[in-house]
């Protein structure tokens, strides 16, 4: 027997929890929502807040200033923002060489220019955000095990703990991730451009407060960010690393003794924290541009990291997706009020096309702020000091190229006082 929903998720993580979220507000009762995760999905926890205790091992989210008015318009930003760091300042430079800014949330009048938030925290409130709403269906653990077009939607085969179910949905959103198995199972193609560098993860407990400020600096090996974070056990003053390295240094610096990789990150990053007394447990991960070369068929739409992966040096990955979200749920929500169905073609075309601007200027940004701090020209170098420095001295660039890494280029700065 074959059940009927308007709208099926697949993949249940921030993204796809995001735009759950979204619809059920949005959307009427009489929309039938389903999301699809292949992990167990968390209990409800009742009329009281999840509980959540701080890691100093936990990995973190850098969440933007447009990510914040996103989850304010959704009533959930007073309860994330229980366990985040606030960016007040980002401090930016190259090792060995003059240019350097510093950006400051003060000077836009915001109250930050980005939180850093740790994810088991984040995936934890948005799960209890969305069963407490109580819109959603969700099937977990399930997954999507087959997709193929059925008249104007999608017919899914679910399988997983459960009995297999065969679903008619009139929109199927693939957030699966950058490895998605069913857009290569829907016949989408995504390209892949490997960047021959791995992202190392790690916390860092340092000897000095960080003050609210991010450093993202630009080494000999690549580029390294220190994000901050809230206090943990053992660890008052705390720091989210992300250091981008060639594969072979990488490799050695995951497996070395603690001593010699805090000398050898002390040597990159200087002693702008003081003395570097304590890594986590350590992460590392190859790097690649991943793009989808469609994003929206009749029925179907690709989001999140299925649909655009990116190097994580500027931590745009996961803002420009909830960007995403927040418009295709805007652009659905208005078509189901018209009395269209949710994935008729024309309106997720229009949705692309409105998204198409700030996805390009993310990605290209993500894409070649590295390779131009990666080079090695004097002349290169020399410009890009001058860039740099000048960021301090030139009001009008500094200010676009805030709006640009806070996510709300397109919005006004005084309207986010």
């Amino acid at each position: 027997m074959t059940e009927q929903r308007d709208i099926v998720i697949a993949g249940g993580g921030m993204v796809g929890i995001s735009l759950a979220l979204h619809l059920g507000q949005w959307l009427p009762d009489s929309a039938r929502i389903l999301l699809v995760e292949g992990f167990p999905f968390p209990q409800a926890s009742g009329a009281k807040p999840p509980e959540y205790h701080p890691s100093f091992d936990a990995r973190s989210t850098a969440l933007s200033y447009s990510s914040r008015l996103i989850y304010e318009q959704l009533g959930l930003w007073q309860q994330l923002e229980t366990w985040l760091c606030p960016i007040e300042t980002i401090h930016v430079s190259s090792r060995g060489r003059f240019g350097s800014a510093l950006l400051e949330a003060a000077d836009y009048q915001w109250p930050a220019l980005g939180y850093v938030v740790e994810n088991a925290w984040l995936g934890s409130a948005l799960a209890q955000a969305l069963l407490a709403q109580g819109r959603v269906e969700v099937m977990s653990p399930a997954r999507v095990e087959s997709a193929e077009p059925h008249g104007d939607g999608v017919r899914l085969s679910l399988g997983g703990d459960a009995p297999l179910t065969t679903i008619d949905a009139a929109l199927l959103v693939v957030a699966d991730g950058a490895d998605s198995g069913l857009r290569g199972q829907l016949g989408v193609i995504a390209s892949e451009k490997p960047y021959g560098q791995q992202a190392l993860i790690a916390n860092i407990a340092t000897a000095q407060p960080h003050q609210g400020c991010a450093f993202e600096r630009f080494t000999d090996e690549g580029p390294l960010a220190l994000l901050p974070l809230g206090p943990a056990p053992g660890a008052e003053h705390r720091s989210a690393l992300v250091w981008t390295l060639p594969p072979a240094r990488a490799q050695e610096l995951l497996h070395c003794d603690e001593t010699t990789f805090l000398q050898e990150l002390q040597s990159r990053f200087g002693y702008r924290l003081g003395r570097l007394r304590q890594v986590s447990e350590r992460h590392g991960y190859p790097l690649a541009l991943v793009e989808s070369a469609e994003q929206v068929r009749q029925g179907i739409v690709v989001m999140g990291n299925a649909a655009h992966a990116l190097h994580p040096v500027a931590g745009q990955g996961f803002n420009l997706a909830l960007r995403d979200v927040a418009a295709l749920a805007r652009r659905v929500a208005d078509a189901v009020d018209a009395g269209t169905s949710p994935g008729e073609l024309a309106t997720l075309q229009a949705y692309e096309r409105a998204q198409r601007a700030d996805q390009e200027r993310t990605i290209g940004f993500s894409d070649k702020v590295p390779a131009l701090f990666m080079q090695t020209d004097p002349i290169l170098g020399l410009g890009r000091d001058m860039a740099l420095a000048g960021l301090d001295f030139l009001p009008g660039l500094k200010a676009e190229f805030v709006r640009y890494a806070a996510g709300v280029a397109d919005l006004e700065l005084s309207d986010h006082g």
